[in-house]
């Protein structure tokens, strides 16, 4: 009985971050909550424009592993939400599957609150502001990738990175960057054709 309610209630999620509502709620929602971290982190930051300018960076390289963990060791696997809704991803790659709109602002809530208990105050904040930050913009560049037809070659070779991925599961787990798929060995490689 609690089994099939645990599961209906993960079918309903699941079929809630199918929404276009859900996925653009999830968006303003992350994006007043990277704001407001970014600006009160900076408001309180013993330090100058540089350590400013360092939390963020150090935020933005955190996120790229962060994208690349969550999509490679947590989407493809038996993780019930997050595997189902990544296999509806690969199935309809043009639809609005997403996470639940609360997920993602919850668990950079409590990285906050993880955060500020290990460092200064600013510096938590800011730091987790510009881990918000990532999170915004590989939202909207996956949400780019898959629904913009680029010509200018540069970004069309950047965009078939990911759509690779798609036809090569196992592979290019980076959206927003390829470092992590280098660093790891699982950027997809040509494999040459045999000659006949």
């Amino acid at each position: 009985m609690m089994r099939n309610l645990m599961h209906s209630g993960v079918d309903a999620i699941a079929r809630m971050s199918t929404t276009r509502t859900n996925y653009w709620t999830e968006l303003v929602l992350d994006t007043a909550l990277g704001a407001w971290l970014l600006a009160v982190g900076w408001r309180h930051l013993d330090g100058g424009p540089w350590l400013a300018a360092g939390a963020i960076a150090l935020g933005l390289f955190a996120f790229s592993f962060i994208e690349y963990f969550f999509h490679r060791w947590m989407f493809h696997t038996r993780i019930p939400l997050f595997e189902q809704g990544h296999r509806m991803h690969h199935e309809r790659p043009l639809g609005y599957d997403s996470l639940p709109f609360f997920l993602p602002a919850m668990v950079l809530i409590a990285l906050t609150a993880v955060l500020v208990v290990l460092m200064p105050f600013g510096f938590a904040l800011l730091l987790a502001g510009s881990i918000t930050l990532g999170y915004i913009v590989y939202g909207l560049v996956h949400f780019i990738i898959h629904h913009v037809r680029f010509k200018q070659p540069l970004l069309r070779r950047w965009a078939g990175a990911h759509h690779v991925h798609h036809y090569h599961p196992d592979t290019n787990f980076g959206v927003t960057t390829p470092l992590w798929d280098i660093l790891l060995r699982t950027r997809y490689v040509r494999q040459p054709r045999k000659a006949v």
